[in-house]
């Protein structure tokens, strides 16, 4: 275990290696909505999934500060 690895378990922080970022979800094509107005729709998985990564990467920022998920 590198000194900067000791120092995050130290703290509580993950390693950054064992921190990735998290990965944008794909928007759905179009055409993978089938127009049948279906409850939920592949788009509000989508939604609901942006959410969850815009909440992730705030978070991930917040450990990882002045590092870009890039």
């Amino acid at each position: 275990m590198t000194d900067s690895e000791r120092l995050n378990v130290t703290e509580g922080a993950p390693a950054p290696s064992n921190d990735p970022p998290p990965v944008k979800p794909v928007e759905p094509d179009a055409g993978d909505c089938c127009g049948q107005g279906c409850v939920p729709c592949i788009f509000d998985f989508y939604e609901e999934a942006l959410t969850q990564y815009y909440e992730a990467l705030a978070a991930w920022k917040e450990r990882h500060p002045g590092q870009s998920p890039d």
